[in-house]
């Protein structure tokens, strides 16, 4: 991971599709912000590390997964371009990374220490606001997957990662597409030829 010391030009709009943030609001959070530059495949949280940072995707892609106990990643979510990376406080267990994160194309990122953003969500009404409902975004999203798992058939399910991330199937490789829908990679390269047909 290679911090940046020049930060490129930033504003609330950034944020505008989670929550309207002031620009003086903004510019509080702005205070605490580090641009990281990640290389394609790099992974910038390990599993089992500490870790004390929140992040947001200013460019690029990258995904969250895990080790089954027979050593497969396992993809859990993917993340694009201005998303909040899940929340500290969720990833975390005594600031140790639960999950792993990595970058799947080149990736810019705003980083910024969990402790003086939560400094900031106390003293800042709006920005308090702002960090709760990213916390029910993540928490909604997770629900969205398991229910998807749960009731929605496979077809359904690449249709929908299709619609939210339609760059990735073209970039990434299909096992790890295959993982994030709870498929094996030969289910999904015949769904594949099944919606290329249909």
């Amino acid at each position: 991971m290679k911090k940046s010391s020049l930060k490129p030009e930033l504003s609330a709009d950034i944020f505008k599709h989670i929550y309207p943030l002031s620009q003086s609001s903004f510019k509080q959070m702005e205070n605490i912000f580090e641009v990281s530059k990640i290389e394609k495949n790099e992974l910038f949280v390990h599993a089992g590390q500490k870790n004390q940072s929140e992040y947001v995707i200013l460019q690029g892609y990258c995904r969250s997964f895990l080790l089954s106990p027979d050593g497969e990643e396992i993809t859990l979510a993917f993340y694009k371009q201005h998303d909040v990376i899940s929340p500290h406080i969720i990833r975390t267990k005594n600031n140790v990374s639960l999950l792993n994160f990595q970058a799947l194309t080149e990736l810019e990122l705003i980083q910024f220490d969990s402790e003086k953003f939560l400094s900031l969500m106390i003293s800042n009404l709006e920005i308090r606001d702002f960090g709760n409902t990213i916390l029910k975004n993540e928490l909604f999203r997770k629900t969205e997957k398991e229910i998807a798992l749960a009731s929605h058939t496979a077809k359904e399910r690449l249709i929908r990662f299709r619609e939210e991330f339609a760059m990735l199937e073209n970039l990434i490789p299909h096992p790890i597409i295959a993982s994030y829908l709870g498929i094996t990679n030969v289910s999904l390269s015949r769904l594949r030829a099944d919606t290329k047909n249909s």
